[in-house]
């Protein structure tokens, strides 16, 4: 029987190198930061949107959206940010049943990942069986995220205010894998849960 698995963390908690684990393991893994970054292309009905609302200033010279202008225009903004996301995600749902619907026609026993960072934020929890989240502390996700990024403290402690704390999604989730320690402390997490849920 096919199981959805809706993977989410917080920005540099090492989600993607859990995913990369999953996927390795078999999963199928639908990437919805990748999906946003389609809906937004130009001609794309998001993209028209986000034009109609910011602008074409917002656009570089080949139409694509100025990623980091428009990171600069919302991520102070609670309500922009809000804005922004009802018009992305809605669009990035329709992309993951429609990818969700093909991967079942080639395999009824799939075990589908959803990478979504803002699953619990989005209200999206009732798409997938079971939430899985990468947690760390705080402190090392500012840290990771300034050597990341080369942000300053302040650049990165607003980024993560744009998200739910990590404490306070770890009360929704289903399995917790702790991504502070070693890269094999994280992979032996990983295997332990492929084994619980096959």
């Amino acid at each position: 029987m096919m199981k959805t698995i809706g993977l989410t963390g917080g920005i540099a908690s090492g989600k993607s190198t859990v995913a990369k684990m999953l996927k390795e393991k078999g999963a199928y893994l639908l990437d919805a930061d990748k999906l946003a970054r389609e809906v937004v292309e130009p001609d794309e009905p998001a993209w028209r949107q986000i034009v109609d609302w910011l602008g074409e200033s917002i656009l570089q010279p080949d139409r694509h959206i100025d990623r980091s202008k428009l990171a600069s225009l919302v991520f102070d903004d609670k309500s922009k940010l809000e804005k922004l996301n009802k018009i992305v995600h809605p669009q990035v749902g329709y992309r993951f049943k429609a990818l969700k619907e093909e991967i079942l026609l080639k395999d009824p026993e799939a075990v589908i990942v959803y990478d979504i960072p803002l699953l619990i934020e989005a209200g999206m929890q009732k798409m997938v069986d079971h939430i899985v989240l990468v947690f760390v502390p705080r402190e090392v996700q500012i840290q990771r995220l300034q050597q990341r990024d080369g942000l300053s403290r302040r650049e990165a402690e607003l980024r993560l205010k744009a998200q739910l704390p990590l404490e306070e999604k770890r009360k929704q989730a289903h399995t917790v894998i702790d991504n502070s320690s070693s890269l094999e402390e994280t992979a032996r997490q990983v295997d332990q849960f492929w084994q619980r849920i096959n």
